[in-house]
């Protein structure tokens, strides 16, 4: 029987039709070209991994959506306008504080200094600024100079129940000195044995320094450091048949009990980050005259990130939420005695529940193996071998450019700005054995290639030294470095006339990335070592707008943007860590985006009513994981992926009483696959092509993660007598799962037939429930005779300690076609009442 009947019979039929968006439609068995296409349930998915949380930079921004946003939807995962944080352009003093090897913003690199990046200059959208050119998500550009500082001190300790317990802060400005001196410092430590979620821990530190001197009257030179060396015992999210079992919503499965010296049983956690990236800038702001100037700031990072995780051979699947560990797996097996016994013991038993880390060094320690040729010089080791093992996965970055900023004030309407940035980096990546867990050593070879090729050699991960013996501390696996160079030239002008005000700008570029094979592995021994081709894009933005004033409290803006960008490193290769082959079919993402705003401004009242468009197209998707059908571990990326985001926005602040004030933000939205892009996969221990330009029915499903329907409702009182309370009550809706583009195929239902109820399973993308919270806050403030201020401050988030919420989650890329529920969806829950108490004093 045809597709394009069963299609149509069992999805218009079995799935209620969405009048927001629907998803797309599969091809007739007979022809992927010449179909006619139907419509079904929009519903979609979003990639937890990927999500990337309201910054708490925006909190600062004079603007009452973005204010409100940052503080009251992030605990949602709620992104501004969808958009990933590789759309929002950091810039660190003229240091750019993306990365560029895959875009994003890293807030942990710099977190903790709260008192230095309070008030950044942020805007949300395409906009005019005389800094950086920005992009579609705004920009955000913190000031590090000493003398822009406000003078004086400020003590700060807090206490809270989230990812740390105990935060303490200070912070010291000099201002400008009689002899043109200025400095300013930050030091911070945050850290909890234990956070929110059981498991996990925190101790970081953050540290800022800023020395400033004006040389004359025209030249002020300035050097910054700062840094945030953070170690963090981290959280996972499961299915719902785990949390169901422990009875618990953030259930996590990274750790376990562990017997320590003194026979007491300790939490361990197997994935551990541990991340330290210093800056370093030095800067001169030249006033060539009383209308221009220009900022040159020369800058470096260098630092080590790393995230810990198990490793094991010739065992079992060891982590406690693993398919087969559940009882459903047994249950399926027609096993439902042995399935109520192992539900029974997930409830009473931690060693079956969590990791069981005793088992690891007992199973260690009875290993007893010989290896011979090590290290290929024919001598024989016998010892403990390792069945399981705790690795660092490293990545080493190093950055090093120049930034110039130029202004000019050409004539009272018009306003020039240039700029310019030249910059190289480079990441070492590599695997660290962290821990033996009892053993004497590790053999490095690949197990996949050890059951797929008869040839020993092609299991080496290091055919240099073959058998090699790893201790502690000693690389194995892999190890590459990727580089990606860069140059940018942009410029922008502003004219402002009585009744409207115009800018235009455009900036090209040209990146190139390559990857460098630090070690010969056997299964590809030519193609694993040495420089890869290099990949060369050169790019170009025009962004353009004009505000309208239709009185001096009534504005009308709208903005544009278009262009193209370079597609990024970490997604553009097959697989980095055995071979330097880039995804087929790459090319520069391209971007379109408007927006229209209507602005309101009086003392009492201000709005802001938005409409958005974003097209992103040709952006590349690259993941690896196991596959049931192809039994092998693969590299499965999509080129060809489009996707829009469109929407309004709404944000009202209003004092409705001497000392009322009320806001009000809305927004609605839409996040949806607007392709149907094609997929090539490869497994990762060969250049075995086991799929080409095949066709992802992606089109209108949703791109998930995050709500796309937001509110948010507050009332604050702010009193005479210099104290404040208030709350706010938030609603969240329209959230979907992040799809798995392999079950939005034509081979995914190749044996089903008509009418059967798997259907809607495999290709039907789910939609959580809506949610709400209610965030509530007071605090005090008081001025001493000799000007020092103390000041008092509490908030709760969830109030009403709502922990039934489901904030997002995603779809594993790991299915069985035969039985969709052996994988089901990993979800995450938002935190339960969770609170923060601070306690400043300022001098």
């Amino acid at each position: 029987m045809k597709f394009k009947k069963l299609f149509f019979i069992s999805l218009v039929s079995g799935l209620a039709v969405s009048t927001s968006a629907q998803t797309d439609s599969l091809p007739t068995k007979d022809s992927v070209t010449n179909t006619v296409p139907f419509i079904l349930t929009g519903a979609t998915l979003g990639d937890a991994d990927n999500s990337q949380n309201v910054s708490s930079l925006l909190q600062s921004s004079r603007d009452v959506y973005a204010r409100t946003a940052g503080f009251n939807f992030s605990a949602a995962r709620f992104r501004l306008r969808g958009y990933s944080s590789e759309n929002t352009q950091i810039s660190l003093g003229y240091m750019p504080g993306n990365d560029p090897e895959s875009g994003r913003a890293i807030w942990g690199y710099w977190g903790g200094l709260n008192d230095i990046t309070r008030y950044p200059e942020s805007v949300t959208g395409v906009h005019s600024s005389h800094r950086v050119f920005g992009g579609i998500g705004g920009s955000s550009f913190i000031d590090l100079k000493a003398s822009t500082k406000r003078k004086g001190s400020r003590f700060s300790y807090a206490i809270t129940n989230r990812s740390y317990r105990n935060r303490l802060m200070y912070t010291y400005n000099s201002g400008v000195l009689k002899n043109g001196w200025s400095f300013s410092g930050s030091i911070s430590r945050r850290w909890a044995k234990e956070g929110y979620v059981e498991g996990t821990s925190y101790d970081g530190m953050s540290y800022f320094l800023s020395i400033g001197k004006k040389i004359n009257k025209n030249h002020e030179l300035n050097f910054a450091t700062f840094g945030a060396p953070t170690v963090q015992g981290r959280r996972g999210i499961a299915v719902q048949e785990v949390y169901d079992l422990t009875g618990n919503n953030y259930y996590n499965p990274y750790w376990g009990y562990q017997t320590d010296k003194d026979g007491k049983k300790v939490k361990r956690n197997s994935r551990v980050r541990n991340n330290y990236k210093p800056y370093f800038t030095i800067s001169d702001d030249w006033k060539i005259n009383k209308k221009s100037k220009l900022t040159t700031a020369i800058y470096a990072s260098v630092g080590r990130t790393s995230s810990s995780n198990l490793n094991w051979y010739n065992v079992a699947y060891p982590k406690p939420d693993y398919y087969k560990n559940r009882p459903s797996y047994l249950r399926d097996r027609g096993d439902d005695a042995g399935a109520d016994a192992l539900a029974e013991a997930w409830k009473t038993d931690p060693s079956v529940s969590q990791l069981d880390w005793d088992k690891f060094y007992f199973a260690n320690s009875k290993n007893l193996h010989t290896v011979n040729n090590v290290n290929g010089e024919g001598q024989s080791f016998t010892g403990m071998r390792s069945k399981y093992i705790v690795e660092d996965y490293r990545v080493d970055p190093r950055q090093y450019g120049v930034n110039l900023n130029y202004q000019n004030q050409l004539t009272d309407k018009l306003y020039f700005v240039a700029g310019a940035n030249g910059q190289l980096y480079s990441s070492r990546h590599y695997k660290v054995l962290k821990d033996l867990l009892g053993g004497d050593y590790w053999l490095d070879v690949n197990r996949f290639a050890e059951r797929d090729f008869s040839d020993p050699s092609v299991a080496q991960n290091n055919l240099d030294h073959p058998n090699k013996l790893i201790k502690v501390g000693d690389v194995e696996g892999y190890d590459y470095t990727i580089h990606v160079n860069s140059a940018k030239v942009f410029g922008q002008i502003d004219y402002k006339t009585n009744k409207v005000d115009y800018y235009f700008g455009a900036k090209v570029s040209e990146t190139a990335f390559w990857r460098t094979g630090n070690m010969k592995n056997g299964r590809f021994p030519e193609a694993s070592v040495g420089n890869s081709k290099k990949n060369k894009y050169f790019n170009y933005n025009i962004k353009g707008g004009a505000t309208y004033k239709i009185t001096g409290r009534h504005f009308l803006q709208a903005n544009f943007l278009t262009g193209t960008r370079s597609p990024y490193a970490r997604a553009s290769f097959l697989s980095p860590r055995s071979r330097g082959e880039v995804v087929g079919n790459l090319s520069s993402t391209q971007i379109n985006s408007a927006d229209i705003n209507y602005i309101i401004r009086y003392p009492k009242l201000k709005v802001r009513a938005t409409g958005f468009y974003t097209q992103l197209n040709n952006q590349v998707w690259a993941r690896s994981f196991y596959h049931d059908v192809y039994q092998s571990f693969v590299n499965y990326a999509m080129t060809g992926v489009n996707q829009l985001y469109k929407g309004a926005e709404f944000g009202l602040e209003a004092k409705v009483a001497t000392s009322w004030e009320a806001n009000f933000v809305f927004t609605k939205a839409q996040y949806l696959y607007t392709s149907r892009p094609l997929a090539t996969v490869t497994t990762n221990n060969s250049s075995t092509l086991l799929a080409q330009d095949k066709v992802i029915y992606l089109k209108n499903y949703h791109v998930g993660g995050m709500p796309e329907t937001a509110l948010s409702i507050g009332l604050k009182y702010n009193s005479p007598k210099y104290w404040y309370v208030g709350a706010n009550f938030n609603y969240f809706a329209d959230i979907y799962l992040s799809p798995n583009p392999d079950r939005r195929t034509e081979e995914a239902l190749t044996n089903y037939f008509e009418g059967d109820p798997q259907i809607e399973g495999i290709i039907k993308q789910e939609k959580l429930k809506d949610g709400n919270s209610i965030n509530a806050y007071i605090g005090k403030s008081h001025r001493f005779k000799n000007r020092s201020i103390i000041r008092l401050n509490f908030m709760v988030n969830n109030v009403l300690n709502n922990n039934m919420f489901k904030s997002g989650g995603y779809e594993q890329l790991r299915y069985d076609p035969a039985t969709i529920t052996k994988f089901p969806p990993k979800y995450g829950y938002m935190y339960g009442r969770n609170y923060f108490i601070m306690a400043s004093y300022l001098f």
